[in-house]
């Protein structure tokens, strides 16, 4: 659909059940400029989010009367291929947080994704975006990196999309990494996971926790950390509401909030 810019754009969730897509919901309902029309989760079919009538699937989503100019995903992987080209078949951009979609993902979304537009992005905090490109810059003048990733204890894919993007954006700036020392694992996997250019990352999933990320580089006689919390998934909403409404100005896929925040 293509949008009127005199009128809010029309919006729906996919994963409206989940703790993220409710909060993208309510987000989304409290917008300037946007409406919630559409709801779609199938483990919650029939109930009601903001107002709205969830449904079941994404065929009933892109049904909605008045049509759709945008859908916000936070669901899985495995549904994530299934909905996006079904939205892009019918002309609706896409804001995508779901975790958990490669390479080849990617590419299948660029062949898609020609009469309408699609965002990408491993975290819509904009705490976590300024770290991953503080990060990216600070990665020539260090010899060593890793990375720490926190998650809630629900997040059931590790690392985190934040986590290889960081290690691909670190790993793309420099390849001149001193290796591992380790030549034996007491406890197997204590080193954590060989991510790009085997900059190390682990994984802890904590209950209590949202999303954490810290990244910890050396070189001779100094450390850097570069860390950056989440306390509420309303710290996601600002980025998320930024690519609702930058989206129609992004033509084909976008990966990451980088090229909305002009970084």
């Amino acid at each position: 659909m293509t949008e009127n810019a005199s009128a809010p754009l029309r919006v729906g969730v996919l994963g409206v059940a989940g703790r993220m897509g409710r909060t993208v919901a309510e987000a989304v309902d409290a917008a300037d400029g946007m409406d919630l029309v559409a709801a779609a989760d199938p483990s919650a079919a029939g109930t009601e989010a903001c107002g709205v009538t969830v449904v079941a699937d994404v065929d009933a989503l892109v049904a909605v009367d008045g049509g759709l100019d945008v859908v916000v995903d936070f669901t899985v992987a495995e549904a994530s291929r299934a909905c996006l080209p079904v939205l892009a078949a019918h002309g609706i951009h896409a804001v995508v947080g779901t975790s958990g979609l490669g390479d080849d993902d990617l590419a299948a979304l660029r062949g898609a994704f020609t009469s309408s537009n699609c965002v990408v992005a491993p975290n819509f905090a904009i705490g976590a975006v300024l770290m991953m490109r503080f990060a990216e810059l600070a990665a020539p003048w260090f010899d060593t990196a890793e990375i720490v990733e926190v998650h809630h204890d629900g997040k059931v894919d590790a690392p985190s999309g934040t986590a290889v993007a960081t290690a691909e954006r670190m790993a793309a700036a420099s390849a001149d990494w001193a290796p591992d020392p380790t030549t034996r694992e007491v406890v197997p996997g204590a080193r954590g996971g060989a991510g790009p250019a085997d900059i190390r990352i682990h994984s802890l999933r904590m209950r209590g926790a949202v999303a954490d990320q810290e990244v910890v580089l050396g070189t001779a006689g100094q450390t850097l950390t570069i860390r950056h919390d989440t306390t509420d998934r309303a710290s996601f909403m600002p980025g998320v509401v930024l690519a609702v409404r930058a989206i129609g100005g992004v033509p084909g896929v976008t990966v990451g909030l980088d090229a909305l925040l002009g970084l």
